[in-house]
């Protein structure tokens, strides 16, 4: 019964602890993705595209709707993002304006993507301001020809800040210094992006008017997809949510929880299965007991609750050592230090507190202990006093 006990200790602790960090990671992921990209991103306007049907019978014609075309980029982004500052829960909208271009330093030449942007309004809808590692925004803010570079980027550059990059665009070379370095985490985006005043991108990319995209923050992120929907139904321009964008990544990481609590739940299914064996043993050594006890004048539901409540007493204190477990080897794991890169940045193990994790250790627990001790308990009732005697109880 002790093992069954420690089984149970264990279970519940590792089961809490591998659902904190699989919840973690994925918060952390979310909270970045959110960070960086926005909740929802507008762009492209939808375009129905009609095939006329002429009808032989009559002298008119069908129009038949076939598909929709989409048109790059936001011809009007003022009056799209008034528009879109009418829904109720948005928070934040920046327009940004891309474009491919080539970077060069004193040595070395890259490809990367410019990102024109209004800092004030970008940084609503952006932990921008949070993931400058060197340099300040506000040499940014002042500075028109100032750019804001990814640290991937820069140490394939071997760049700093204060130093001058030349940009190639549109047949043309400008000087720009840069302002600040930043770090997301993300590969892809410290990589390639450049972030740079909208007017100067305007006249780099010779795009005087105009958007690539809205960049749109949120009050609340669940309601994204509905928000998304809305507005691509309202304003005629492709709408997508962060879940929608990210939902491979989302899928992966559901796929980790389960996959984890199925793997862990296993040692509290061999606890249970031990404790299902000790009550087993029980029965058949306490069989004149139990007779004696039916004689007494004991129920079957008697007999059964005496067997359930062993059973009980067990899977109440596996649960509770177990929380407690959990919780300190959940803190402990936190405060571990590992450096992650790559879809996020890390410097140590990232767990997520929810209750929910020990209710659902606390419930496994719950529906294999009892069920383990169901089944020795109804086979203890069903014993009678004059089968005992006789030697035939089975």
């Amino acid at each position: 019964m002790l093992m069954s006990l420690a089984g149970i200790v264990f279970g519940v602790g590792f089961f809490i602890v591998t659902q904190a960090q699989t919840s973690g990671f994925e918060e952390f992921f979310i909270k970045t993705i959110l960070g960086t990209n926005g909740a929802i991103r507008i762009e492209d306007k939808l375009q129905a595209t009609l095939r006329f049907l002429e009808n032989k019978d009559s002298t008119f014609l069908t129009a038949h709707r076939e598909s929709v075309k989409y048109i790059s980029g936001i011809e009007e982004p003022d009056q799209l993002r008034a528009a879109v500052m009418k829904f109720e829960n948005v928070k934040g909208i920046s327009a940004v304006l891309t474009g491919v271009v080539v970077i060069r330093s004193a040595n070395m030449r890259d490809s990367g993507r410019v990102f024109g942007i209004d800092i004030t309004d970008h940084l609503k809808v952006s932990d921008l301001g949070q993931q400058i590692v060197l340099g300040h925004l506000n040499d940014f803010r002042t500075n028109a020809a100032g750019v804001l570079v990814g640290r991937v980027l820069a140490t394939r550059l071997g760049i700093n800040v204060g130093d001058s990059v030349t940009i190639e665009a549109m047949s043309q070379q400008r000087r720009y210094r840069v302002s600040a370095i930043y770090e997301t985490g993300v590969s892809d985006i410290d990589r390639q992006r450049i972030y740079m005043n909208m007017q100067e991108c305007r006249s780099l990319l010779q795009q005087p008017t105009g958007a690539t995209f809205l960049q749109v923050a949120v009050a609340d992120r669940d309601r994204a997809p509905a928000d998304a929907a809305h507005m691509k139904q309202t304003l005629e321009y492709n709408a997508m949510s962060w879940q929608e964008r990210e939902k491979t990544w989302l899928e992966v990481f559901r796929a980790l929880r389960i996959s984890s609590a199925i793997t862990v739940s296993t040692i509290i299914l061999i606890s249970g299965l031990g404790m299902f064996s000790t009550l087993a043993m029980i029965v058949m050594e306490k069989t004149k007991e139990i007779a004696i006890l039916r004689s007494m004048g004991y129920t079957r539901r008697d007999i059964a609750h005496i067997f359930l409540w062993q059973g009980a007493i067990v899977l109440a204190a596996g649960v509770v050592l177990g929380w407690v477990f959990g919780a300190c080897v959940t803190y402990a794991v936190s405060r571990l230090p590992i450096r992650i890169t790559g879809i996020f940045n890390t410097d140590s193990f990232v767990v997520a507190w929810s209750v929910w994790h020990y209710v659902a250790a606390a419930l496994t627990a719950t529906v294999v202990v009892m069920l383990a001790s169901w089944i020795p308990a109804r086979r203890a009732a069903r014993l009678e006093p004059g089968d005992v005697i006789r030697g035939t109880a089975q």
